[in-house]
């Protein structure tokens, strides 16, 4: 069947039909749309775009479009340039204005209560102008010496600090090499408390321990049947020994551990050590074991390295080996000063290859100063003298007010000494024995007072003068004495003083407190 369009000439069929109708309204739908034909570009002068992305199974994808992102990165740069270059205007305008600041502190607050010649040094963060003494406080007062270059600061203390305290250094108006305003550089520290080492002696076993100063906290370190004598470092103990055989000499970390054996001269005994840890030494006197009329060595001194690197050495006088009677290291240093039999006085500084010098004639080593390079010693005359080590120079040593007589034993620290006396009855009869605390300035306090039929053996000072102890042996009549090589009573009693105040602190069994250069002696 057909449809016949009026419009037409001709009768049309049914799908004829439906196709101009189709048309009709595709045209329709265009023109309500309003889209123009958009008509095509001649071929020449045709603009070229970039091709269109193909999808990802595409053999070869479209490269990325590189210059707007090229840009974007390049005023990011250029933001990032301009906003450091304003930081650095910035802080070097504070700068300038602030003056030098601290930029690092080293300082070694547990070594400082040891030794002198501890240091805090100051690293300011620019290049410094000239730093004077004067500038420098610490807080609280303790003597010191400075040395300044570029940013750094040094200020060394010439003696031991007290321990638990806090201490305040500050260098004032600080200014830049470059000129500028001045500034004050302050840094504190703390030291931490002290710590002790102390001999116990018992019918089993000897024990070497250490302490903090309640002796509530005693930690056993080394034990051995027969400990004859020690001495302590800021690392390490040295512990003579006595075997059936002779003396051995031990070296072993703080804690006990790490254990070595240093060679000694020969096959003997050892007798009086001591350390220098400036000189990184330790001495001793040595005799042989077997000593006849016409051989074998008696107290002659020896040092050797505290390392076990080097040999042991014997010191020489005049070209000979010398019988010492008494002997101690000079505090920080390596210099030995001895008495030897003949009571001739000698320094021999084992750093240097100079020898031992003459000091005149002596009959007792009192005590040796630290930081100070002076000896306390009694001459020939009985006459006690300060004994400048430097340069041979003697001042009497002054008498205490009041005054309490001549002193058995003098055992020096900073700001003062202890002094032992011995009081004695119309006949020369010991009634009592007392340690007195002398200041630099004279004033003398009694500190520890015993009755007759009790002995002080030894007393001596912390490094920086803050404690004191003083060894005891009580009741002498019924004491024994023990067996070692240097006899001592078999009950001794350790005290330990404030010497701030006078305040005892404790009682301690044991003696040979580590403070002392030396053990003692009866």
């Amino acid at each position: 069947m057909s449809t016949e369009d009026p419009s037409a000439g001709a009768p049309r069929t049914r799908a004829e039909a439906r196709a101009a109708r189709e048309a009709a309204e595709r045209d329709a739908a265009r023109e309500a749309a309003q889209v123009p034909e958009i008509p095509a570009a001649p071929e020449e002068g045709r603009l070229r775009l970039p091709a269109v992305a193909q999808p990802a199974s595409s053999a070869e994808p479209a490269p990325p479009a590189q210059e707007p992102d090229t840009r974007r990165f390049l005023w990011t740069i250029l933001a990032v340039v301009g906003i450091l270059a304003v930081v650095v205007a910035g802080l070097s305008i504070v700068s300038l204005l602030q003056g030098p600041r601290i930029d690092q502190v080293q300082a070694d607050p547990a070594e400082a209560i040891q030794v002198s010649g501890s240091r805090v040094i100051l690293t300011a963060n620019q290049s410094l102008d000239d730093v004077d003494a004067s500038q420098v406080t610490v807080e609280p007062a303790v003597p010191f010496t400075v040395d300044a270059a570029g940013r750094s600061i040094g200020i060394r203390f010439t003696v031991p600090l007290d321990d638990a305290t806090e201490y305040t250094v500050k260098v004032a108006d600080v200014t830049g090499a470059g000129g500028g305003p001045s500034s004050d550089l302050t840094t504190r520290f703390t030291t931490p408390s002290s710590q002790i080492f102390l001999l116990n002696r018992s019918e089993e076993d000897d024990t070497i321990f250490r302490t903090d100063l309640s002796g509530e906290r005693a930690v056993p370190i080394f034990t051995h049947p027969r400990i004859n004598d020690y001495r302590a470092t800021s690392t390490s103990l040295v512990v003579a020994v006595e075997n059936t055989d002779g003396s051995r000499i031990l070296v072993m970390d703080l804690d006990g551990k790490n254990t070595t054996e240093l060679p000694l001269p020969g096959d003997g005994y050892v007798s009086s050590v001591q350390v220098s840890e400036r000189g990184g030494l330790v001495g001793y006197t040595y005799s042989d074991k077997e000593i006849t009329a016409d051989s074998g060595r008696a107290s002659v001194l020896v040092t050797q390295p505290l390392s076990g690197e080097g040999e042991p050495e014997i010191i020489e006088v005049g070209g000979e080996q010398a019988s010492i009677a008494e002997w101690q290291f000079v505090p920080d240093s390596a210099a030995v000063l001895f008495i030897d039999f003949s009571g001739a006085l000698s320094l021999d500084d084992r750093a240097g290859d100079a020898g031992s010098q003459n000091l005149g004639l002596a009959m007792r080593l009192l005590g040796v100063s630290r930081g100070t390079y002076t000896a306390i010693v009694e001459r020939g005359d009985q006459s006690i003298v300060e004994l400048d080590l430097a340069d041979g120079s003697e001042t009497p040593l002054a008498a205490s007010d009041p005054d309490y007589g001549a002193a058995t034993s003098i055992s020096p620290y900073p700001g003062g000494t202890l002094r032992h006396i011995v009081a004695r009855d119309d006949a020369g009869l010991p009634t009592g024995q007392a340690i007195i605390r002398v200041d630099d300035d004279g004033a003398a306090t009694p500190l520890l007072e015993v009755e007759s039929g009790n002995a002080i053996l030894q007393a001596c000072a912390s490094p920086s003068g803050q404690y004191a102890a003083v060894t005891v042996a009580p009741k002498l009549t019924e004491n024994p004495y023990d067996d070692m090589l240097v006899p001592l009573p078999t009950t001794l009693e350790t005290h330990l003083f404030d010497l701030r105040n006078g305040d005892e602190l404790v009682a301690l069994t044991g003696f040979d407190v580590s403070w002392c250069p030396t053990a003692p002696g009866f």
